[in-house]
């Protein structure tokens, strides 16, 4: 072992740079002059401004108190179906497609509501459709059910 290809156990420390710019010399990389060059600068982010123009899509939007359950979009009176239905059929939305008082709404079949206008004398069975309280009245009068 010789003086010359000694090594030491730890490497020496770096000086701490201190936060005037350091090693970056002259500009300390802010560029030159202005707002830009200055500690404490104000400026706005560009992008900032856009994502503000930029409209919100979030929740439900002002009518998130409204309940997401499917409203009754389409409504059968009751005199329409005495006028097509025999005594003990069973109506429901897809006999009611089939004899064309509803439309299919995207490949479905709509939400149905029976509402009371109207007499009804025959016996049916209503199932799957939704119907007014006086509807139901009627119907259950004249011997028939909804389920």
């Amino acid at each position: 072992m010789q003086s010359h290809t000694i090594k030491r156990k730890t490497e020496n420390k770096k000086k701490k740079t201190v936060g005037r710019g350091g090693t970056r010399g002259k500009t300390s990389g802010r560029g030159t002059k202005g707002q830009n060059a200055r500690a404490g600068r104000k400026k706005r982010p560009e992008i900032r401004d856009i994502i503000k123009k930029l409209p919100k899509l979030r929740g439900r939007g002002k009518n998130s108190n409204k309940p997401i359950e499917l409203k009754a979009r389409a409504t059968v009176s009751l005199e329409a179906i005495s006028a097509i239905f025999k005594d003990g059929a069973i109506v429901s939305p897809e006999t009611l497609f089939t004899n064309k008082l509803i439309k299919k709404s995207g490949g479905m079949f709509p939400a149905v509501k029976i509402l009371s206008d109207g007499d009804i004398a025959k016996k049916i069975t209503v199932i799957d459709c939704t119907a007014s309280k006086t509807a139901i009245d009627k119907i259950e009068k004249a011997g028939g059910s909804v389920k």
